[in-house]
C-alpha cells in the first residue's frame, strides 16, 4: 500500500492570516514530499474558510515549483463547476507546468452551501450527472477535434489548448460511494477514491466490496487503483492520541454544521459552536473517532493500516486537515514518515 498526503488550507476563526496559512500549507507538502510520500491532494472549495482552496491548480502549479518528486493532485475538482473545455485546458496546462506530475481526482461536490452560490437550483444529483458528462470528455478533448452534443454541455469540434505533457493526459480518479459511481469510474478507466468521514471498518469494508464488484462487471482489461481517503494521526502517547480524537470531535462536529447548511456564515466563518453543542452530538464524540480512524501511537496506526491494505487498497491518504494546529499536524507527519511508513515496504 501506497502513501499520499491531502490538505488544504483551514481555519473556523480569524487568528491567523490567510498569508500563513499558506506558508503552513507549502511546509507540509514539502515535508511530505521529502519523506517519500507518493502524492499530494488538495482539493476545491468556495466561500469557506472551514477548507480554502478555490483553485487546486493554482495550488498545484505553486507546489511544482516546491517540491521535487510527488506526484501532485486535485482531491478533488468539483466538476460541474467547471466547464469541460476550460477543466481540459486548465488540467493540461498544470501538467506541463507540474513536469508531467499531474493526477486530477473529480467529484459532483458535496456542499448545498456551495451550490446555492456557484450554480443555483443545482442539487447533488444534477451535479452527479454533469460529472458524468465531463468526465469522458476530458481525453477526448486532449486527444483533440472533439464536439460534443450532451444534455448540459453542447460544443463544436474542439482541441485541448494545451495538451498535456503524460501521454493519454493524466490519470483520473472519481470520489466515490455508491454503487453505480465506483461502476461508472471503472468503466471509464478511472481510479477511486473514497471518504468514509467518521464511519468505521464496516463502512470501509463497504466502499471496497463495491468496487472490488465494479471490477467484476465493469474492468475486462482496466487495472483501476482505490484510494482511502481517511483521517489519521500519529501520537506520541495515549494522551496526545486522546487529545487529537477530541479536535477531530470538533473538527467534524464543523464539518456538520457546514455540510447541513443551516448556522449563520459571515465573512467566510460560519458561527462558533458552543462547548455543549459539540459535547452533544455524539456521533462525533472523541470515543468514535478513537473507534473509526487510525488515531493512536505508531504501531497502533500500523496495526490500523494493515488492516486497510489486508482489505486490498492501494493507497491510503492521510488527511491531515483537523483543526490541530501546525506543530501537531507536523509532529504527527514525521511520525508517519518516520515511524510508520517503513512498516510498508
Amino acid at each position: 500500500m501506497e502513501f499520499s498526503l491531502f490538505v488544504h488550507m483551514e481555519r473556523t476563526n480569524d487568528k491567523q492570516t490567510h498569508a500563513e496559512l499558506y506558508e503552513e500549507f507549502i511546509a507540509l507538502c514539502q515535508m511530505a514530499d521529502a519523506g517519500g510520500l507518493r502524492a499530494i491532494w488538495t482539493g476545491e472549495h468556495h466561500g469557506m474558510n472551514f477548507t480554502i482552496a478555490p483553485n487546486p491548480f493554482l495550488n498545484l502549479a505553486d507546489l511544482a515549483r516546491c517540491t521535487k518528486q510527488a506526484r501532485l493532485g486535485t482531491g478533488t475538482v468539483i466538476a460541474p463547476f467547471w466547464h469541460p473545455i476550460k477543466l481540459a485546458g486548465e488540467a493540461a496546462m498544470t501538467d506541463i507546468i507540474t513536469g508531467g506530475r499531474l493526477e486530477i481526482g473529480l467529484a459532483r461536490g458535496a456542499y448545498s452551501y456551495e451550490y446555492e452560490r456557484l450554480m443555483p437550483g443545482m442539487d447533488a444529483w444534477q451535479a452527479g450527472q454533469r460529472l458524468r458528462e465531463t468526465v469522458p470528455t476530458l481525453r477526448k478533448l486532449w486527444v483533440g477535434d472533439y464536439a460534443h452534443d450532451g444534455e448540459f454541455y453542447k460544443f463544436p469540434s474542439t482541441t485541448s489548448s494545451p495538451q498535456p505533457l503524460q501521454h493519454n493526459g493524466p490519470p483520473l480518479w472519481i470520489a466515490a460511494r455508491d454503487p453505480n459511481s465506483h461502476e461508472f469510474a471503472v468503466e471509464n478507466g478511472c481510479n477511486v477514491q473514497v471518504t468514509p468521514l467518521w464511519h468505521g471498518d464496516q463502512e470501509i469494508e463497504s466502499l471496497m466490496k463495491r468496487f472490488n464488484d465494479a471490477k467484476e462487471s465493469k474492468g475486462q482489461g482496466k487495472s483501476p487503483k482505490i484510494m482511502l481517503l481517511h483521517h489519521g494521526y500519529v501520537a506520541s502517547d495515549n494522551d496526545d492520541a486522546h487529545a487529537a480524537a477530541q479536535t477531530l470531535s470538533e473538527f467534524y462536529n464543523y464539518f456538520g454544521a457546514w455540510f447541513l447548511n443551516k448556522r449563520p456564515v459571515s465573512k467566510g466563518l460560519i458561527k462558533q459552536l458552543t462547548p455543549e453543542e459539540i459535547a452533544g452530538n455524539e456521533m462525533y464524540s472523541p470515543e468514535v473517532m478513537m473507534k473509526n480512524m487510525a488515531i493512536g501511537t505508531a504501531p497502533q496506526v500500523i496495526d490500523r493500516l494493515k488492516t486497510y491494505e489486508d482489505m486490498g487498497y492501494d493507497e491510503y491518504s492521510l488527511w491531515i486537515d483537523s483543526g490541530m494546529s501546525f506543530e501537531q499536524k507536523k509532529a504527527s507527519l514525521s511520525r508517519f514518515i518516520d515511524n510508520v511508513m517503513p512498516a510498508f515496504g
